[in-house]
């Protein structure tokens, strides 16, 4: 007798077959004998006063009940110049999404939706685009020229975006290699989602045309953790100017992947540079198994071109079993259809990431594509295991369906079946080829799913309505005078100061190697105290509490300073930095005062160690000098605390 299929053991057998292993036991050997690829491209906001194109403020972001109009918009597709549509045009048009814009009066004006030429060229943001590229040691243009690049998701409501290449074909030092840069390019930022839910699409305009830089490296990181080291290095070098934002969706990274025999993946927006060595091991990896899946596919099926889905309507009455996963469909009366997947025995339940296997890959797109949200179709190897194979052989008797074959029951509003069916069929087309072109959309747990079909490369055009702007030698020559010092310069700063490794992300985020050697210039405070007093210390603070709008690190500074103006000892500063940062206002003498510190000579405490010494030999247990330190040290460090070092004060303890 034929033992029952087990979608389980299969995802496990498959997950096998492909040679498989987590990230955090993967090697360079793995990564090479898939042919891991990847490059970045980093999105950066400038902090300019006014947006790209226009005079409207940038960096002000309206609350969500916040906004004066609505825009409503649906996109559809136009023939090109060569009589081709885009694929993502096409795709997006099959979504029947109604875009809305909320439009807030003081964020957006006219130009934003098209209905007035653009203003010149934001001068400001042109300047710092200029001072990274110098910094990125990329080769700067002769003429800024500016085209329009398409955006057909509905982000931006023009359907383009105006860009400019800025800087060609740099360089970023890594620790262990150097990686090319393409380009550096300056352009408006789109739109801010607000929701996505069924065919209707949100926006809010405030962060609609505000500047960013886009910075993109050649494939060249050959593991996740170089494209981490990568990101982490183009955006400390951006906030080493101190003319880009900070904080959540200020840098944002699109993320390239390929495997060996696979293709150009874009993992999108990708706000957290931690997120990245997980995401791109599981999309190589991805990758890999959906060309084990064509391997397969091309084995069973010689005649690919004639291959296709077939699919008969069917009543929830004739389904002879209960199935909790279809309760939604049948409370809303959906229309339920049963799909043939010839030759895909046992393809379904094949691993594709940690958790997901390749019939997620079709839901994903049903969600996407025919807007039918989750749960929107289960297939014959999950189900077959939970009804019986008696049961599933009626459903698959109506379809005629073959030994091999697999089946799919699917449902949704009775309009979106014709797109929904077309999208099975496609995708698992798609599947003969190996890996389609795409964006996908990442989460915290390392895995991804499909957004988009990856837009053209012919997406670009010249704008008509802005003229070209030459950059005159003198102008780059000033800019490179005044440069920041270059980062990889200042991680070899931090390490001759000895420095903790685990503080240089800190500190190079928030570009805090200036207070350092402000502070050790003005005030000679040892580096290392000061980057473990915010790498450590006051990082461990933040992750507690809020922060508030007055707080900034030059607090940190000028008390500091205040504390060595005064001649106090700075293990004071960790003890005040709490209160410092709960309460930015409060006055450092008010806060000595709450932590309890009196100002006591040191020739006061000092003079207490004979007698505590003595004390001590009376009533010492162990021969262990070092307990008898510990004993006096405890005695006197609430008073030595900011009066007295306590390294100085140990050392005068003879036993």
């Amino acid at each position: 007798m034929k033992q029952a299929f087990d979608p389980r053991r299969n995802y496990a057998r498959t997950q096998k077959d492909i040679g498989y292993v987590p990230r955090k036991k993967a090697t360079q050997a793995d990564y090479d004998r898939i042919g891991f690829m990847s490059g970045l491209e980093v999105h950066q906001q400038l902090k300019t006063k006014e947006k790209l194109f226009c005079h409207c403020p940038a960096g002000f972001y309206q609350k969500p009940d916040e906004y004066d109009a609505e825009l409503i918009r649906h996109m559809r597709p136009t023939l090109s110049e060569l009589g081709e549509y885009d694929g993502t045009a096409l795709m997006e048009f099959k979504t029947r999404k109604q875009i809305i814009y909320q439009i807030n009066n003081r964020t957006a004006c006219t130009y934003d939706v098209d209905d007035t030429p653009p203003f010149p060229l934001n001068r400001e943001a042109l300047e710092i685009a200029l001072e990274v590229s110098l910094l990125s040691k990329l080769k700067v243009v002769g003429e800024v020229h500016i085209t329009r690049k398409q955006y057909l998701d509905g982000s931006i409501p023009t359907g383009f975006q105006r860009t400019a290449i800025i800087g060609v074909e740099g360089e970023i030092q890594l620790r262990n290699k150097k990686v090319r840069l393409i380009q550096l390019s300056i352009e408006e930022d789109a739109c801010r989602e607000v929701s996505d839910i069924g065919h209707v699409r949100v926006y809010r305009t405030d962060r609609l045309g505000m500047p960013l830089i886009e910075t993109v490296t050649y494939p060249e990181f050959k593991n996740p953790g170089e494209v981490k080291e990568g990101a982490d290095y183009i955006r400390f070098l951006n906030r080493s100017t101190g003319k880009v934002r900070t904080g959540i969706g200020s840098t944002r990274a699109d993320v390239n992947v390929s495997c060996r025999g696979g293709t150009r993946v874009e993992i999108k927006g990708v706000a957290h540079t931690s997120w990245m060595p997980e995401l791109t091991h599981n999309e190589a990896f991805r990758q890999w198994a959906l060309l084990n899946i064509r391997e397969k596919l091309k084995e069973r099926v010689k005649d690919v071109p004639e291959w296709s889905i077939s699919h008969l309507e069917i009543s929830p009455r004739e389904i002879p079993f209960e199935i909790p996963l279809l309760q939604e469909g049948r409370l809303q009366h959906y229309k339920m259809m049963i799909v043939n997947l010839p030759q895909y025995g046992g393809i379904l339940s094949h691993f594709t990431q940690p958790g997901k296997m390749f019939a997620d890959e079709i839901s994903e797109r049903l969600m996407v594509v025919a807007c039918i949200g989750f749960p929107n179709m289960a297939h014959s190897e999950m189900l077959e295991e939970q009804v019986g194979k008696k049961n599933w052989k009626k459903i698959q008797s109506l379809l005629g369906s073959e030994e091999n074959d697999a089946q799919l029951i699917i449902w949704g509003p009775e309009e979106d079946i014709p797109t929904a069916l077309d999208t099975i069929e496609e995708r698992c087309l798609m599947a003969f080829r190996g890996v389609p072109n795409e964006t996908r959309k990442s989460f915290d747990d390392g895995t991804t799913i499909f957004e988009r079909v990856l837009p053209g490369a012919d997406r670009m055009y010249p704008d008509t309505d802005s003229a070209p702007i030459p950059l005159e030698d003198s102008q780059i020559m000033e800019i490179s005078e005044r440069l920041p010092v270059l980062v990889s310069e200042r991680i070899s700063q931090l390490m001759e100061w000895n420095v903790p490794e685990d503080t240089f992300t800190y500190i190079l985020k928030n570009n805090l190697v200036p207070v350092i050697e402000q502070l050790q210039e003005k005030c000679n405070v040892p580096p290392r105290f000061t980057a473990i007093l915010f790498a450590h210390w006051l990082k461990n603070i933040e992750g507690k509490y809020p922060r508030l709008p007055e707080f900034s690190y030059n607090k940190v500074v000028r008390m500091i300073k205040y504390l060595t103006e005064r001649n106090l000892d700075l293990a004071l500063a960790k003890r005040m930095l709490r209160h410092l940062y709960l309460y930015p206002k409060m006055e450092f003498e008010s806060i000595l005062i709450t932590i309890g510190f009196k100002e006591i000579p040191k020739e006061e405490i000092i003079r207490k160690v004979p007698f505590l010494v003595s004390k001590y030999k009376q009533i010492r247990t162990s021969t262990d000098d070092a307990a008898g330190v510990n004993w006096i040290m405890g005695y006197l460090s609430g008073s030595a605390i900011g009066n007295v070092p306590l390294a100085e004060l140990s050392k005068l303890i003879q036993l």
